[in-house]
């Protein structure tokens, strides 16, 4: 088999896993609501990758990122989620990228993949192109001929047939008992088979991107002009002058549990301050990634000591965020916020560590997107939304103090801690309110692992473990509002003080 005889059964095999892929889109996705099917897709993806292209198969780094594509894809039939098909369409991109450029570091990579995700908008268009110039140059003249011998038969025979329907009433019946279909389902097909085709055909066909290895020397002069070793010298003294007094204030109120002055509780000065200060910590890690270039001992010890009062203040942040969930609850975007400080700490550390160890710039950007990779890959596997909601219920002093509202808004990774506060509750009007939203949680959860498209595997694992404490059957209720609050029943007229109609 020669090569333009192996290129062309590449691109059709190519072409066969795209209409495979996009074919399977339509039974998992169209008019259906996502399930384990966002993961189904995503291995199916992973397989049809493998088997059509060469170059992946061969490049040991893609074969890394297919398999932490797998992981993700694994995760999405567990438990369907906007942050693990965000990271296995990542994985699946680097996977697609590195057999043609070589992974140098995350900030040239995460540059690759915006360009390749522009060139995906294009990257149909231009095989197509290329196609039918390939077409045109094989068998051109033989199509216009034959579009030339068609146009007198087919325009001749449709004028006489339109004028045949005037003048007889037969023919004119006959024409309009034909129905032409409707196609605007078609239409809806090809716009929902459209996205598909794009990310998938870009993935199986890419282009070399712009962005190519090396282009940017990271330990160059830095493009923003140096400072002076004075004025670098007395900024450090004077924030450092400053943070010690934001530290120390801390430390008295938040540490040491010191009275706060009159007016002001702890959740006031916890929530006033908590990512206000994290803005601040990022401003400082800028300063200190711009002055740790320098190889003077005093202004490197400056940076030490200021590094280490910006790591105290991300850790009061982090303990205003705790005093502020004990009073208020917690939620899965303050656990987002948690891990956050924590990743700002890290990457503080980390500049420290470049700066002391002499390494290289790009060993930072790596040594963070790895930090901030295993962070993004632990919250993919956890449920934080049950984890919120089993912290809530668990630390609550009392089941009367649970915003049953904003639990049942939770939706099914509640029900299990719903179950937990209902045997808490001793008061029966909050049992009932509680059972009401068990119910509607449960009946949300039921019909979704009822349609094979929307089941999950989690959510399977949920429901067995709910219909072994409470039984299967779902209760029917009055229609209550959010938490399970009654409708406030409406006062009858007064017929002594309304006005009669006219």
């Amino acid at each position: 088999m020669n090569g333009k005889t192996s290129g062309s059964f590449t691109f059709g095999f190519k072409l066969i896993g795209a209409a495979a892929l996009i074919g399977l889109a339509h039974i998992f996705f169209y008019g259906e609501e996502p399930g384990w099917t966002l993961g189904g897709f995503a291995l199916a993806w992973i397989v049809i990758l493998l088997l059509t292209r060469r170059d992946l198969r061969d490049s040991r780094s893609a074969r890394g990122a297919l398999a932490m594509a797998t992981l993700f894809g694994s995760l999405l039939v567990d438990d369907p989620g906007p942050l693990k098909a965000l990271m296995v369409l990542i994985a699946i991109g680097m996977a697609t990228l590195l057999p043609l450029r070589r992974y140098d570091d995350a900030i040239h990579a995460a540059g690759r993949l915006l360009v390749h995700g522009a060139l995906s908008l294009v990257a149909p268009l231009r095989d197509a192109a290329r196609l039918s110039r390939i077409r045109r140059g094989r068998s051109g003249p033989k199509l216009a001929a034959v579009a030339a011998m068609l146009v007198v038969p087919v325009g001749g025979s449709a004028l006489f047939l339109a004028l045949f329907a005037q003048a007889n009433p037969l023919i004119d019946d006959a024409f309009a008992a034909i129905r032409i279909p409707d196609l605007s389902a078609l239409l809806y097909r090809l716009l929902f088979s459209l996205p598909f085709l794009l990310l998938i055909w870009s993935s199986l066909r890419p282009r070399k991107t712009l962005l190519a290895p090396g282009s940017v020397t990271w330990d160059a002069a830095p493009l923003l002009p140096r400072l002076a070793r004075a004025t670098l010298i007395l900024s450090l003294v004077t924030f450092n002058l400053i943070f010690a007094v934001q530290n120390g204030l801390d430390i008295a109120f938040l540490w040491s549990g010191a009275p706060l002055p009159q007016g002001m509780t702890l959740a006031d000065y916890a929530h006033r301050g908590a990512y206000a200060l994290i803005v601040t910590a990022l401003l400082a890690g800028g300063f200190v990634l711009y002055a740790a270039e320098s190889e003077d001992a005093v202004l490197r010890r400056l940076i030490t000591i200021w590094v280490a009062q910006n790591v105290l203040l991300i850790a009061s942040s982090i303990l205003r965020t705790i005093d502020y969930i004990a009073v208020y609850s917690l939620t899965p975007w303050r656990i987002a916020a948690l891990a956050w400080m924590g990743l700002v700490a890290v990457g503080l550390v980390l500049i420290l560590w470049r700066m002391w160890r002499g390494r290289s710039a790009r060993w930072l950007v790596n040594a963070n997107a790895l930090a901030a990779g295993v962070v993004l890959t632990a919250g993919c596997a956890s449920d934080l939304g049950a984890i919120a909601a089993s912290w809530n219920v668990a630390h609550a002093r009392s089941a009367a103090d649970i915003d049953l509202c904003h639990l049942e808004r939770t939706g099914p990774s509640a029900l299990l801690p719903l179950i937990a506060l209902e045997r808490r509750a001793a008061d029966p009007a909050l049992r009932e309110r509680i059972g009401y939203v068990i119910d509607i949680v449960a009946a949300d959860l039921i019909r979704a692992q009822a349609d094979w498209h929307s089941w999950t595997w989690q959510g399977a694992r949920r429901l067995a473990a709910a219909q072994s404490r409470i039984g299967t059957q779902v209760r029917s209720r009055q229609q209550r509002r959010c938490g399970g609050e009654a409708f406030l029943p409406q006062a009858a007229p007064n017929p002594l003080t309304e006005a009669p109609r006219p």
